[in-house]
């Protein structure tokens, strides 16, 4: 198996490729730069275009390109780079994938995304024919994944992997929260009732293995946990098996003054379910907040 992958460089992408060469598949990385080592391949997603050439001799492809969610404070520059940087790169993407199955040849693909697509809906239960929310990352996800029409339309399998909160043991978008916790002043963000759609970086890399080994499975699948978790009952799981105390509330005015307009979807309430990683057969490694917490914190 040969998988081009973009975005290789970032916390799932890092971990997916070592995941897959240690499964003995060939990675092909997609990058800005020339090449440095005959695993690397040189593409320019601003330009809207990809040589078909460049992805023929794969198997699947696997796009996690796109500007950090929470990089920086959400200015109007900022929006349109979160953006353009994922919807330019999946239409390059699609059009050499839609060219090539013009020529008989159907390439896997695993497209990025994110449960964001649902926005704040509650305590509304989400699963993948759910309607998208609203707010400036539902329209976001609803662009990223429509940039991959022409190769739909084309007959590419393709798959949207809606992923939730990543919890890594290397930090992520968590980080901040995790050295609060072992400094025993974290707590949950304002009130803690909002449901946070969670999973373990394990099991995100194992999710898009499981995807590209079973290219029916097409459309929107939401990469997050089974067990169903309040923000709240996240943060004392994993307080607890840090054996620190989880009682110090962050208010919400407080996160909104640090993070600016990307609170609102910090604080969000997504109710989400992963129908069809489960009926698919998928096996979770951390499928609860117990084995979650005892990972991440060992």
């Amino acid at each position: 198996m040969r998988v081009a992958l973009t975005g290789s460089s970032g916390l799932i992408g890092s971990a997916l490729t070592q995941h897959l060469r240690g499964s003995g598949a060939e990675v092909v990385q997609l990058v800005r730069r020339p090449p440095r080592s005959p695993s690397e391949r040189q593409w320019d997603p601003d330009s809207l275009t990809l040589d078909p050439d460049v992805l023929a001799d794969c198997t699947a492809v696997v796009s996690l390109h796109g500007a950090g969610i929470g990089d920086r404070r959400w200015s109007t520059a900022y929006k349109m780079e979160v953006l353009t940087s994922r919807t330019h790169g999946t239409t390059a993407i699609a059009h050499a994938l839609a060219t090539l199955a013009a020529d008989g040849v159907r390439i896997r693909w695993v497209s990025g995304s994110a449960v964001g697509f649902y926005g704040d809906r509650g305590e509304e239960s989400l699963d993948e024919g759910s309607e998208p929310g609203a707010g400036f990352l539902a329209d976001v996800v609803r662009a990223w994944e429509g940039a991959t029409a022409p190769a739909k339309e084309a007959g590419v399998p393709v798959a949207h992997a809606r992923t939730g909160i990543v919890l890594s043991r290397s930090g992520g978008a968590m980080a901040p929260l995790l050295r609060m916790l072992r400094l025993g002043v974290g707590g949950p963000f304002g009130r803690g009732r909002a449901w946070w759609p969670w999973i373990t970086l394990p099991d995100e890399v194992a999710a898009i293995s499981h995807l590209i080994e079973n290219p029916d499975i097409t459309g929107p699948v939401n990469l997050v946990a089974p067990e169903l978790s309040r923000q709240g009952a996240v943060v004392k799981a994993i307080a607890a098996a840090m054996h620190r105390p989880a009682i110090v509330p962050v208010p919400p005015l407080a996160l909104r003054i640090v993070m600016g307009e990307f609170a609102g979807d910090i604080l969000a309430s997504q109710r989400v379910t992963p129908g069809v990683l489960l009926g698919s057969g998928f096996s979770f490694t951390h499928p609860d907040l117990a084995s979650m917490a005892q990972w991440l914190t060992a």
